[in-house]
């Protein structure tokens, strides 16, 4: 009887047992709402690898000026802060629109070198 009433009083979880539905009716067992890394390490590497190629192409494709506002748009290299384009735009004392054409341009030269 000991035993019996310890196995009643055991809280055991199944991952894989149904929690509850969600708003389609689907199935959600404890396993699919726990956190887990979006990321595995392959994809990390892979992804410091571009970042290394991204900086690289900053550096020798961009001129001064635009290696300046792509880092400035984009946070790069550090992750500082992003700024629009018409903050920019005040920094550096051009137009905005001046601004957009000197960003696409300068994506398009990373993204030729990236290809290449």
């Amino acid at each position: 009887m000991l035993f019996r009433s310890e196995k009643k009083q055991a809280k055991e979880v199944y991952l894989n047992e149904s929690i509850g539905s969600d708003k389609e009716g689907n199935e959600i067992s404890l396993i699919d709402i726990i956190e887990t890394p979006d990321d595995d390490i392959t994809d990390k590497v892979l992804l410091n690898e571009d970042l290394g190629k991204l900086y690289e192409y900053v550096d020798d494709v961009l001129s001064d000026r635009e290696k300046r506002i792509i880092c400035l748009r984009y946070g790069i290299p550090d992750g500082s802060k992003e700024y629009t384009q018409r903050e920019i735009a005040d920094i550096m004392g051009i137009s905005r629109s001046y601004i957009s054409r000197i960003e696409k341009k300068a994506l398009y030269k990373l993204r030729k070198a990236y290809e290449e």
